[in-house]
């Protein structure tokens, strides 16, 4: 898959051949990725394929998860200069935009880490990048929520406003989806998320709840319902998170991680 994923990006960027390589000839060279901003190093993974793939060199200074600082070396090339020139933007547009989302990540996951709250992502990735920005969620430190429809069966408001009744819903579904996959149902207020909890959910997903309001579903969780996992979402932000991951709830989700990512910069400077 992460193959597939690198022929199309060289493609998008290299078309029909590079025209330097038209005049010019081919000679060994090295070459050395920079750090112009601090950050936390994500893309490794993707960039040992795309070495095999195009046949070049990587001495690594840091590796995924790894902290760097502002004028840091992160990897050093070395290859034909062909090869390095052809790969220089596929390489930095998918390691900056994988440390870019794992250097946003790591700063919620810091903020929470006291309180033994898991940071999740979301389903808000850009089309046909869920796996790679997942991948980058991950290196920063959270942990992925589903990937996609078919590895749990989301109730969210809307999939509630065609469901006439939630109980005998819920044991339907028990018969028909796989035995190890969890039902999540969104709840919008302490009600919702009790009538949730009766009917056998998994994991209730508080949607825009104050922590103020979240404080009183946990409450009510461990009174009643001590296995049933609780998750924040809706609108959470780096200067808000502090307070939900106080309630006690057991995951906070949100989809800034991605959208939110701002690049930071990096260069190629060839020696």
């Amino acid at each position: 898959m992460i193959e597939q994923f690198i022929r199309e990006v060289l493609a998008e960027d290299v078309g029909r051949g590079d025209l330097y390589a038209r005049v010019s000839a081919s000679v060994p060279a090295s070459a050395k990725i920079i750090a112009k901003s601090d950050g936390v190093f994500a893309g490794g993974e993707y960039l040992r394929v795309l070495a095999d793939m195009e046949e070049f060199m990587i001495v690594w200074h840091k590796h995924d998860g790894d902290v760097f600082a502002k004028g840091e070396i992160l990897l050093e090339l070395s290859g034909d200069s062909h090869t390095l020139l052809r790969i220089e933007r596929t390489l930095l547009n998918m390691l900056l935009h994988a440390s870019s989302i794992a250097t946003l990540t790591r700063q919620y996951v810091d903020l929470i880490a006291p309180y033994g709250t898991k940071l999740l992502d979301t389903r808000k990735t850009r089309p046909l990048l869920r796996n790679f920005e997942k991948y980058a969620t991950r290196i920063g430190g959270a942990t992925n929520h589903r990937m996609g429809l078919d590895d749990a069966l989301m109730l969210k408001d809307t999939h509630l406003k065609t469901i006439a009744n939630l109980e005998s819903f819920m044991e339907e579904a028990r018969k028909k989806i796989p035995f190890t996959s969890k039902i999540e149902i969104e709840a919008e207020d302490f009600e919702m998320a009790k009538k949730a909890m009766k009917a056998g959910a998994d994991i209730v997903m508080c949607d825009n709840m104050t922590p103020l309001q979240l404080r009183e579903v946990v409450e009510y969780k461990w009174k009643h319902h001590s296995s049933i996992l609780l998750e924040a979402s809706g609108n959470i932000t780096l200067e808000t998170i502090e307070e939900y991951a106080k309630t006690g709830v057991d995951a906070i989700s949100t989809g800034s991680l991605i959208h939110q990512a701002s690049w930071i910069d990096m260069s190629m400077k060839m020696d």
